[in-house]
């Protein structure tokens, strides 16, 4: 058995326009866009859906979004998500990047979230 939840949704953006988005994105949700420190590629826009991360990612390449699916089981929730249909784009070791039919892109994680709020709000798996 293990456990996984919606962690986070990402907007990719392109590395140059991403503190514009940063600002407009937090704009929208009310919320102040703050660098993640140590991880220059995210801008945090915490507190624009509680018990969610919502960040602009600076990427090399075209625009989208993504989720992070955050898991006490890395290889147990990939394999229940290849399983029902996704295919594997990038495996990182410790988290792994797949193709949802329809092609979006989720990341699964493991866990980022605060103990407490993973513990109330993560679905378990047999």
């Amino acid at each position: 058995m293990h456990r996984s939840r919606l962690f986070g949704i990402f907007i990719d953006t392109p590395a140059g326009e991403a503190p514009a988005a940063a600002a407009f994105w937090g704009g929208v949700f009310g919320v102040p866009a703050q660098p993640v420190p140590g991880e220059e590629e995210f801008i945090a826009l915490r507190g624009a859906f509680p018990g969610l991360a919502v960040d602009v990612q600076a990427i090399d390449g075209t625009s989208r979004y993504h989720v992070d699916i955050e898991t006490d089981d890395v290889p147990a929730e990939t394999a229940r998500l290849l399983g029902l249909g996704a295919e594997m784009a990038v495996d990182h070791g410790g988290h792994k990047t797949l193709r949802a039919p329809g092609g979006h892109l989720l990341c699964v994680v493991p866990v980022q979230s605060e103990p407490g709020l993973f513990d109330a709000e993560a679905r378990t798996w047999a």
